[in-house]
């Protein structure tokens, strides 16, 4: 993702050791007191009782990963950040610090160590919970005051609480500079909160702090180089809903229905309709259920179950598209529209959102990894062929790179047998090795761009013995 030509990152990465920096000495005038004079307050003194809440609940994470982005399934470890929420050591940090975690580790600032175990994640607003493994009788945990982000203000001061760098624990002071930021392809269900406080990789996870000493967002994301110091969280409303979801039911079930949506004052598109209220529907997705109801492009959306809606910005979009995510699966929801003029009303009943990403698998000797073909994680390759599997990652040098497979080749077939699953794949593998002194190779029919192709794949050579 780019942002004015830099790129922003998902903030979770590496090891060294800990600081706290704060480097203001000015005071801040307050509201006026009860006596009516102006109260001065030492801005150090502010920050200090705020650091001085917050900071015995903010959480190191350590994690062992398996990744199989090169081609082969292979472990490392990661760094992150998170807060305590609950006095029974529930923490709250992001999706990508625990993403494909088979080992979670977390330190606390009074140097005590607990393993951990993810309780549930969510990709679409990058947030997780995480149970910290308690000994009997381990007296009760410190945790953070969750306050509010719906008052903020650009300008109101936050701190940003971690373990940048893999740094054991650190703080950062700046303001909020913008309290309703769109970032295109990562804001589905959730405008983030910007700020200048400094957030570099390994924050991720971490509390954005008020004043008060109040957790008002979950530190997620920054710009990778340059820029200054340009960092993103998630509004603790957001985090606030999806970990109470995740803590009851082990998961974040957001409910689907098909709606593409588009502000009434697009000026991305250059597309600016006359009306105030409603939002636009750009287009529905195939066989969702939105379009099962007869909900066309160019339908003006104005209430939802006979609340009003409206979108006037690609700001407000994620807020609108959160309340249908929110929306009872399985019940039917009224939508009142617009269309050329005259009110339609239709229902439509949505479905679970399910797997916003496909599942995995490493094939060794064949020297690729594959993948799942998920409609919201692979949207193009869905496109292509709705159920199917494709190949994730191609391992350099090894019997697929050198075979001329590629990464994104869609598998539809092994030695003429029809691949739609991870399991047809995983099959054909094992048979393959069983056989690999009498049949070396395998003949895959793979999807690319649109184009059937024949690749014969010779597995002779054992590349990891080399």
């Amino acid at each position: 993702m780019s942002c004015s030509g830099r790129f922003l990152f998902p903030r979770g990465a590496l090891a060294v050791a800990g600081s706290v920096s704060l480097f203001l000495s000015f005071s801040l005038r307050a509201r006026p007191a009860e006596n009516g004079a102006l109260a001065q307050l030492d801005f150090r003194q502010v920050v200090k009782e705020a650091k001085e809440k917050v900071f015995p609940t903010v959480v190191f994470i350590k994690c062992v990963r398996a990744g199989m982005e090169g081609g082969e399934k292979k472990t490392q470890s990661v760094a992150g950040s998170g807060v305590l929420i609950s006095a029974k050591g529930e923490v709250l940090s992001n999706w990508h610090v625990v993403e494909r975690a088979i080992e979670v580790r977390c330190l606390l600032q009074d140097g005590r160590a607990f393993n951990a175990r993810v309780v549930g994640a969510d990709k679409d607003v990058d947030i997780s919970v995480l149970q910290l493994e308690l000994p009997a009788g381990t007296s009760p945990l410190p945790f953070a005051a969750l306050g509010s982000s719906t008052g903020l203000s650009e300008g109101d001061f936050v701190m940003a609480m971690g373990a940048p760098f893999g740094l054991a624990r650190s703080v950062s002071i700046g303001i909020i500079s913008c309290t309703k930021r769109y970032l295109p392809s990562a804001s589905e269900y959730s405008a983030w909160l910007q700020t200048d406080a400094s957030i570099s990789p390994g924050n991720s996870g971490g509390p954005l702090v008020n004043t008060h000493g109040e957790v008002i967002g979950i530190n997620t994301r920054g710009i990778a180089y340059g820029g200054g110091d340009t960092g993103f969280a998630v509004p603790i409303e957001v985090a606030r809903e999806v970990s109470g979801q995740i803590r009851t039911l082990g998961r974040m079930d957001w409910s689907w229905t098909g709606l593409q949506l588009q502000p009434l004052k697009d000026f991305d598109r250059n597309i600016y309709f006359p009306e105030s209220e409603g939002v636009m529907v750009a287009e529905t997705d195939p066989e969702s259920p939105a379009r099962r109801a007869g909900v066309q492009h160019g339908d003006r959306l104005v209430k939802l179950n006979g609340e009003k809606i409206t979108g006037l910005t690609q700001e407000d979009i994620p807020a609108v598209n959160r309340r249908l995510g929110l929306l009872p699966k399985d019940k039917p929801a009224k939508i009142e529209l617009v269309r050329q003029g005259k009110p339609v009303t239709v229902e439509f009943t949505p479905r679970a959102k399910g797997q916003t990403e496909g599942d995995q698998l490493d094939c060794p000797r064949w020297d690729f990894t594959a993948k799942a073909i998920n409609q919201f994680d692979t949207p193009d390759l869905f496109f292509q062929r709705s159920q199917g599997v494709f190949v994730f990652g191609v391992k350099y040098p090894g019997n697929a790179a050198r075979s001329g497979l590629m990464q994104r080749d869609i598998i539809t077939r092994v030695d003429q047998k029809e691949v739609n699953t991870l399991d047809d794949v995983k099959a054909a593998h094992v048979a393959a090795l069983a056989n690999v002194q009498s049949k070396p190779r395998v003949v895959l029919s793979v999807l690319r761009n649109g184009e059937v192709r024949q690749i014969v794949l010779n597995f002779a050579r054992e590349h990891e013995k080399e």
